[in-house]
């Protein structure tokens, strides 16, 4: 849950007085001091304002700290905002009650899975949107970009793609071809393996694949070789790949 005193800190550690911040973002000094103080809970709009002003992700506030039904209140929060829904007209769409939605979103409660669908089907988005690891390819793209100090808009102009493509991918809404994730890898200098394999979670992106592939990837030499090339710069990967390429060119030449 988001703390005001986390606010605070970060304020003081730049030297703002509230005043000072209140105009930075954009909001009324009494109401960012009754978020300070966790009277008010702000929308996701007004802390998207206060993070740029203290120049920190939403994230910093967002996920810290949480269970995994907090995070996920706050994704569901996050998307009805997006689109503009209120509480009421959210629990209307799902059928579900008002106080019930209310628990969900502040981490009181854990739903149940039908539940999950029809608040995802309300929103618009899959339910796996709002259960997704933190470490998911939109989060890992999330990160790297803020790490390096792009914008979406920057990122875009840079992969030529769009900037609401950019935005799909990393909320979550739309899972990029293999070209379009190449693109991003590049220009964020890593390997397009970095988005797609994770150590930990391998295991079970093995077991959303077809039985023959999954047998060909549960080889330990091949297991390996991923973990190895998750780990390699873009400019590696291409030259690993024109290597192999090279090597099968040759063994053809020799065959025939």
């Amino acid at each position: 849950m988001l703390k005001g005193d986390h606010i605070r800190k970060l304020r003081c550690e730049r030297n703002y007085s509230l005043k000072e911040l209140a105009q930075k973002a954009g909001i009324s000094v009494s109401y960012l001091s009754e978020i300070e103080r966790d009277r008010k809970k702000p929308s996701l709009k007004t802390l998207e304002k206060i993070s740029e002003a203290l120049n920190v992700s939403t994230r910093e506030f967002i996920n810290r700290g949480k269970s995994q039904e907090i995070v996920l209140g706050e994704r569901i929060r996050a998307y009805r905002e997006e689109k503009g829904l209120s509480l009421k007209e959210l629990s209307k769409l799902a059928d579900i009650s008002y106080s019930y939605l209310c628990e969900i979103e502040k981490g009181a409660v854990n739903p149940s899975i039908s539940t999950l669908r029809k608040v995802a089907q309300s929103l618009e988005v899959s339910p796996k949107s709002l259960l997704s690891p933190l470490n998911s390819l939109g989060n890992k793209l999330t990160n790297l970009r803020e790490e390096q100090e792009l914008n979406q808009a920057q990122l875009a102009k840079k992969t030529g793609l769009s900037p609401g493509l950019i935005g799909q991918i990393e909320k979550g809404k739309a899972q990029p071809s293999l070209q379009t994730l190449e693109k991003i890898a590049r220009v964020l200098k890593v390997s397009p393996c970095f988005f797609i394999v994770e150590e930990e979670s391998l295991q079970e992106t093995l077991g959303m694949l077809r039985p023959e592939i999954r047998a060909l990837l549960m080889e330990p030499e091949i297991l390996s070789t991923l973990k190895m090339l998750r780990q390699c710069s873009e400019k590696e990967f291409r030259l690993i790949m024109d290597f192999i390429k090279l090597i099968k060119r040759s063994d053809l030449d020799n065959n025939g």
